[in-house]
């Protein structure tokens, strides 16, 4: 693993950062009726145009910041350790593996074709909900108490929301080929 050069560590912080900008943008949103994310986006985003490492080190910093006290997340306690027994913790999990899938299945090419950036932001928005899902379940069913079936839980958290989700995924890749072929800093993307 080659070290960090300046200019990863800039690109790594700004997608942190972005994600920070992302989450709190809709806490002060509130009384949506459906609950709504840019958290896929970002993800996605990082991963497409920094690389499988970058990316999931920069959604990493994001969850690491919010674990260790600072109010970074969206939903209530907004961060702090305790933050790791809400049921939606697992997605913020899933957004480190889908940087890393999405990046690995690009391979620094952010020129790809539509049917390449189509795989890998739809393994993305899959790894999002193959963590988050069964983690939901696991603290809804184990630690809070509240019996949910695996159905139920598809039903309520995941039918509602993958439509979303996948337009999400759409932009995303439609960005990374626009942004990836317009500016050299990021052509020049190692993994």
């Amino acid at each position: 693993m080659s070290k960090l050069t300046p200019r990863d560590m800039v690109l790594v912080a700004m997608f942190a950062s972005l994600a920070v900008v992302a989450a709190l943008l809709f806490r002060f949103l509130g009384g949506m009726i459906v609950p709504f994310s840019l958290m896929p986006f970002v993800a996605l985003l990082a991963g497409g145009l920094l690389g499988a490492r970058l990316g999931a080190l920069s959604m990493g910093i994001y969850v690491l910041m919010g674990v260790l006290g600072m109010p970074v997340f969206e939903k209530p306690p907004f961060g702090g350790p305790a933050y790791i027994l809400s049921p939606t913790f697992g997605f913020l999990l899933g957004f480190i593996l889908a940087a890393l899938v999405t990046g690995l299945i690009l391979r620094g090419r952010r020129d790809a074709g539509p049917l390449r950036l189509s795989l890998a932001m739809l393994a993305g928005v899959a790894m999002i909900y193959a963590v988050g899902l069964p983690y939901l379940y696991v603290i809804l069913n184990y630690y809070v108490g509240k019996p949910f079936d695996v159905l139920q839980i598809v039903m309520l958290f995941f039918v509602p929301f993958i439509g979303l989700d996948l337009l999400k995924a759409l932009a995303a890749g439609v960005l990374v080929r626009i942004v990836g072929m317009r500016l050299p800093v990021l052509k020049e993307q190692r993994n």
